[in-house]
């Protein structure tokens, strides 16, 4: 049974073949594509026709390798969408999270609203970028796109609107909205109806696994594939991340790492305690209506737009030529704590460095090497907080981390963060949100039982390096030093 599996990320995209043979997983890739924003006059927009037209060449490449298709699934970031209007045509290219319209806007409606009652409602951390304030700050500027608008849909609902004609929202991403109410188990009319909007804009929310149609037969005919079944997976990427983490505990933690970092736990029910809201986590959906209990950490987003920044200098380093620079550098020369708003937003990454250290005190990194071991010591650190906190609000402990994503490719930052937790680290598989997505596919078909049978098959198909904590002492000395410097409290 061979299925496909489109995974987008902030950065790029992947199209995975998979295919099941005596109970293991075996993947190909067959095609890759890069994930840039695109800059119009002040606005930031997603290039989702590009995109569209990326996972059609996917299709073209399943084609051409001979597969028949079983079935498909999108999984992608969360929080942006496009909006439909009454014609049934995409109103404008979605916003980019990063675009500067949400500025303010969390605070004003967190103002209004209270956060008590937001998070009392559903669950979902305080950023700026969350589609609630993304569609406040569109209601405040008498947006023309918001005024014709018929539906919303997610980045995955869309491109699956584009191939089915079926416009459904599916569970884990619209949980990201901040405007679904996990005690209904629905989107929040009270809340929605609070911000301006009508809950018309927002449809009938599929679960993963849930089939969500078939290729249109414009589609099917123009690769001559057929009419290929579309399943619903966790297409929020981080859900289906960890969905393919391989741990055999029903306990766990875990990392998914990309241009983001995600930390958590996956938990029966949401934990919406006036604790979970003084430290901002969050309670996103998962496979089988779990939920996965985590923060947002800022990821490998600042080293990305540091390499972008070289390379528009003309220093054309590849990533493992700055991961060996960073080893060579003195360690623990200076910290930043990655989730600043000041590092939020694209461009002039390296002033806002200097700035950040020299507003902390601290000797500014200025040679690449130094300045890539600030970064990752410093992610690293903040992944020991974070961890702590998780173990505190779940009330578990936990023996190790679980590091899933392409982040993991970057040795240097596995082995320093089981220095920094000083736990085990046990990093894979690298492609982690698309082998999740293909094995809620499985799932769907009876190939798989539930969850825990399809997390068996991963860890029985794919390896995963161990990475035990050394340097106890001056990591537990460099976490003080974080600590203070970042403002991190108890």
């Amino acid at each position: 049974m061979t299925i496909i599996a489109f995974d987008l990320g902030a950065s790029g995209g992947r199209a995975l073949l998979g295919r099941l043979k005596g109970g293991r997983i075996e993947t190909e890739e067959i095609h890759r594509f890069p994930n840039e924003p695109v800059q119009v006059g002040s606005r930031l927009h997603w290039d989702i026709l590009r995109l569209y037209h990326e996972i059609k060449q996917g299709l073209l490449k399943a084609k051409h390798s001979g597969a028949a298709l079983q079935s498909l699934g999108i999984d992608s970031w969360a929080v942006d969408f496009g909006l439909i209007g009454r014609n049934g045509e995409l109103l404008g290219n979605p916003y980019h999270y990063r675009d500067r319209h949400t500025e303010g806007v969390m605070e004003q409606v967190g103002g209004r609203l209270t956060r008590d009652y937001i998070f009392g409602r559903t669950g979902i951390q305080f950023l700026p970028f969350n589609t609630i304030y993304q569609l406040a700050a569109l209601k405040q500027a008498d947006s023309p796109l918001l005024r014709e608008a018929d539906r919303l849909l997610m980045i995955p609902d869309l491109l699956r609107y584009f191939l089915t004609g079926e416009m459904v929202n599916e569970f884990s991403n619209a949980t990201t909205t901040q405007l679904h109410n996990p005690s209904t188990g629905g989107w929040d009319g009270e809340l929605i109806a609070k911000i301006g909007l009508p809950p018309s804009l927002f449809g009938t929310i599929a679960d993963p696994g849930a089939s969500v149609g078939q290729l249109l037969p414009s589609v099917a005919s123009e690769f001559g594939v057929g009419p290929v079944p579309v399943v619903a997976v966790a297409e929020h990427d981080t859900g289906s991340a960890v969905a393919a983490v391989p741990a055999l505990d029903r306990s766990f933690a875990y990392l998914s790492c990309g241009t983001w970092s995600l930390m958590g736990t996956e938990v029966k029910r949401p934990v919406m305690s006036g604790l979970a809201r003084e430290l901002n986590f969050t309670n996103e959906g998962g496979v089988g209506r779990t939920y996965r209990l985590l923060k947002n950490i800022m990821g490998l987003w600042i080293l990305q737009e540091m390499k972008r920044e070289w390379d528009r200098a003309g220093l054309a380093y590849s990533y493992p030529e700055l991961v060996g620079l960073a080893e060579q550098a003195p360690a623990f020369g200076a910290f930043i704590d990655p989730d600043d708003p000041v590092f939020l937003h694209p461009g002039d990454m390296h002033v806002r460095i200097r700035r950040y250290c020299g507003a902390t005190g601290q000797r500014p990194p200025e040679e690449p090497g130094e300045i890539v071991r600030c970064i990752l010591e410093s992610l690293a650190l903040k992944y020991r907080y974070v961890f702590e906190l998780t173990e505190r609000l779940s009330g578990q402990s936990f023996n190790g981390l679980h590091m899933v994503g392409g982040g993991i490719r970057n040795t240097l930052l596995c082995r320093w963060s089981a220095n920094a937790i000083g736990k085990p680290v046990w990093a894979g598989p690298a492609e982690g949100s698309a082998i999740g997505n293909l094995a809620v596919q499985w799932i769907a078909a009876g190939e798989f039982g539930d969850i825990r049978e399809a997390r068996q098959a991963i860890r029985d198909s794919f390896p995963v390096a161990v990475y035990e904590p050394e340097e106890r002492e001056a990591w537990e000395h460099a976490y003080g030093t974080f600590r203070r410097i970042a403002g991190l409290g108890n």
